[in-house]
C-alpha cells in the first residue's frame, strides 16, 4: 500500500502505534510487522521521500531548510556571543535517514557499556549489540566477519572511488601517528580510534535510508498502514495507560487508538515535545501551561547533547569536485593522550563548510573543510515548553560550550586539524589554509565561538536510566505509565561517539525486541490474534 493511500483505509485501532518514520521508527514498524497478525500503523509528519533531493547522495544539502527539514532554531546563546544555532532534523519517510549525510558509525565500546551500565541492563553492552549490527548489516567492502555482518536489511559499503583528498587524509592521519583501517566500524572503535575511509548507506548511487531499508519492501503487506502528512499532538492516555494518540491529518484532528503499545519515535526535539503535551514531564512546568499531569517525570527535555562542530578550511590548489556525499574521510581521536577512548570527531567535507559568522573571514570559491568537534561534549542543554499547544515549536536551549572544558577541547581539536590539514599529504591539493590560521589565546577563543556549529546529532533528551532524571527503563518503556515506550536518540544516556544513524536503527532493533518478548509475539500462539478482528 502507498503512503499517500494508506488514510483512506485508517482504522479505528491497530495493535501498535509508532510515531515517526525515522532510523529508529522504521525498524520498529517492520519488525512488529513481520507477524502477519499484529495490526501496525506508522505514523510520519513529513512526506514521501521519492524526491532527487533524498535519494541523489550529493544533493543532501540542498534538504536543509526544505520542507523536509522541521526547522528547529536553538535560542541566542551567550557562550557563542549571541548566536542562534539552526537544529536541522528530518521530516518525512526516512526521517534524519532521508536527509543526512548517509554515514554509518556505530559508536564506540565505551557507548555501549556506558548504556548497559546506565540502564542495568547487560542488553545494551557492547558485546550484545554488535550482535546486533552484526545482524542487520549487509556490509559490502572488506571482510571481517568478527565486526561485519552480511546478509541483513541495511545496505552498507565503502564511498566508492574516493577523491584524492580522501585518501590524502588517511595519509596525513599516519604522518601524525594515527592508524589507518580498512573499515570504521571495527576494531577502530574499542580502543583509542582512528581514520577510514566513510561507510555509506548507498546503494546503487542512491541514498539507502533506513525507511528504504526496512519499509518501502513491505507497503504492500496489509498489516502495515504508513500515513503521511501525520502530525502528532500527543498521546491518549485511559487512567494511565497509553491507549492511542491523537494527530492531525488533512486538516482534520483524529483520534486512532493501540491496543497494545504506541511507541514515539520522533527524535530528541519532537519525541520530548509530544510527551509534555500528553501529560508527562516536569509537574511544575506542565502546571504553567495549564497540562493535566499524568506522570512526573522532570528529565523529560533535560541532558541535551549534540556533537558541535569547528570547521578549518583549506583552498584547493586547482578545483576538485566532491564525490559521492561529499564527506568520504573519517577519523575520531584523543584531544588528551591519557584518555580511554577519543572524545574528537573529524569529518571531511570536500567544499567549503563555514558558520554564518567565520564565513565573513573569507570563504575560498573552490576548497574543502575539515568538519571536526567535540565527540563527548560537557555542556548540557534543554527543552522548554511556551505554549500548551502542541503544534507550538519548544524552546531549545542548546547550550553549547557552557562547559568550559569544551572551550578546551575544541582548541586541541583545532590543533589537530591544522596539523592534519597542513600535512606534507595535503600539498599537492591545496594552495594554502584559509582559516583559522595560527591563533591564540583569545582570538582562538573567539574563533572557536564563531566557528561553533552542529553536527545535527541532537539527542539524549529523555534518557534511559535508572536515577531521577531518567525517563525510560533498560526496556524502553516510559516510568510511571503503561503501554508507552520512546524509541529514538532522546533515549541515548549520552550521545555516541559518531554520527547517530546507525545507534538510532539499533534502538529500534532493541525496542522490537523487547515489545515482542512484553507481548509474547515470539510465542506459539499469539495473544493479540483475538483482538486484530475488532481493529
Amino acid at each position: 500500500m502507498a503512503p499517500e493511500r494508506a488514510a483512506a483505509a485508517l482504522k479505528p485501532a491497530y495493535d501498535f502505534v509508532v510515531c515517526g518514520a525515522g532510523a529508529s521508527g522504521s525498524v520498529i514498524a517492520r519488525r512488529l510487522a513481520e507477524n502477519p497478525e499484529v495490526q501496525v500503523l506508522l505514523l510520519e509528519a513529513g512526506g514521501s521521500d521519492e524526491a532527487e533531493a533524498v535519494l541523489n547522495p550529493a544533493l543532501w544539502p540542498t534538504n536543509l531548510g526544505s520542507e523536509r527539514d522541521w526547522g528547529f532554531q536553538a535560542q541566542p546563546n551567550p557562550h557563542l556571543g549571541g548566536r542562534q544555532i539552526p537544529m536541522a532534523m528530518g521530516k518525512g519517510l526516512g526521517g534524519g535517514s532521508s536527509i543526512n549525510v548517509m554515514v554509518w558509525a556505530r559508536g564506540h565500546r565505551s557507548d555501549w557499556d556506558h548504556f548497559a551500565a546506565e540502564a542495568g541492563d547487560p542488553r545494551w553492552s557492547y558485546q550484545n549489540v554488535l550482535d546486533i549490527y552484526r545482524r542487520i548489516e549487509n556490509w559490502q567492502g572488506v571482510s571481517d566477519p568478527q565486526f561485519r555482518g552480511t546478509g541483513g536489511p541495511v545496505w552498507v559499503q565503502p564511498a566508492a572511488d574516493p577523491s584524492p583528498i580522501a585518501l590524502a587524509m588517511l595519509e596525513a592521519a599516519r604522518e601524525l601517528n594515527v592508524p589507518v583501517f580498512d573499515h570504521p566500524n571495527g576494531a577502530m572503535m574499542e580502543g583509542s580510534g582512528g581514520v577510514a575511509i566513510t561507510d555509506m548507506l548507498v546503494r546503487n548511487g542512491q541514498r539507502h535510508s533506513i525507511y528504504r531499508a526496512y519499509v518501502h519492501s513491505w507497503l504492500d503487506r496489509p498489516n502495515l498502514t504508513v500515513l503521511t502528512g501525520a502530525l502528532v499532538r500527543r498521546v491518549v492516555f485511559q487512567g494511565r495507560r497509553a491507549a492511542g494518540v491523537e494527530l492531525t491529518h488533512d486538516g482534520q484532528q483524529i483520534t486512532v487508538g493501540a491496543h497494545s503499545e504506541v511507541v514515539l519515535s520522533l527524535g530528541a526535539i519532537q519525541t520530548p515535545n509530544i510527551l509534555m503535551h500528553s501529560g508527562i514531564g516536569d509537574r511544575a512546568e506542565l502546571q504553567r501551561f495549564g497540562i493535566p499531569v499524568v506522570q512526573h517525570l522532570p528529565g523529560v527535555g533535560q541532558n541535551l547533547q549534540d556533537h558541535v562542530s569547528f570547521g578549518c578550511t583549506w583552498e584547493f590548489a586547482e578545483p576538485l569536485p566532491p564525490r559521492n556525499s561529499g564527506s568520504e574521510a573519517t577519523m575520531y581521536w584523543k584531544s588528551r593522550p591519557e584518555l580511554d577512548a577519543p572524545d574528537l570527531l573529524f569529518c571531511q567535507v570536500e567544499f567549503p563548510v563555514p558558520s554564518e559568522r567565520t564565513a565573513a573571514r573569507g570563504v575560498p570559491t573552490h576548497g574543502w573543510t575539515m568538519f571536526a568537534g567535540l565527540a563527548q561534549p560537557e555542556s548540557r542543554g534543554r527543552l522548554r515548553l511556551q505554549s500548551a499547544d502542541p503544534t507550538a515549536p519548544l524552546v531549545i536551549d542548546a547550550n553549547f560550550l557552557s562547559d568550559t572544558r569544551d572551550v578546551r577541547t575544541a582548541a586541541a581539536c583545532i590543533e589537530i586539524c591544522r596539523e592534519l590539514g597542513n600535512a606534507q599529504a595535503f600539498r599537492p591539493f591545496v594552495r594554502g589554509e584559509v582559516m583559522p590560521g595560527n591563533l591564540s589565546g583569545n582570538e582562538l577563543d573567539r574563533y572557536i565561538r564563531e566557528a561553533a556549529v552542529t553536527y545535527w546529532h541532537q539527542s539524549c533528551t529523555a534518557k534511559m536510566g535508572r536515577d531521577e532524571m531518567s525517563v525510560v527503563d533498560g526496556t524502553l518503556r516510559v516510568y510511571g505509565v503503561d503501554g508507552l515506550r520512546v524509541a529514538d536518540a532522546s533515549i541515548m544516556p549520552r550521545v555516541t561517539t559518531g554520527n547517530t544513524q546507525a545507534p538510532c536503527a539499533v534502538i529500534g532493533e532493541q525496542a522490537a525486541q523487547a515489545i515482542k518478548q512484553a507481548q509474547g509475539l515470539s510465542s506459539s500462539v499469539n495473544p493479540l490474534a483475538q483482538r486484530v478482528g475488532a481493529s
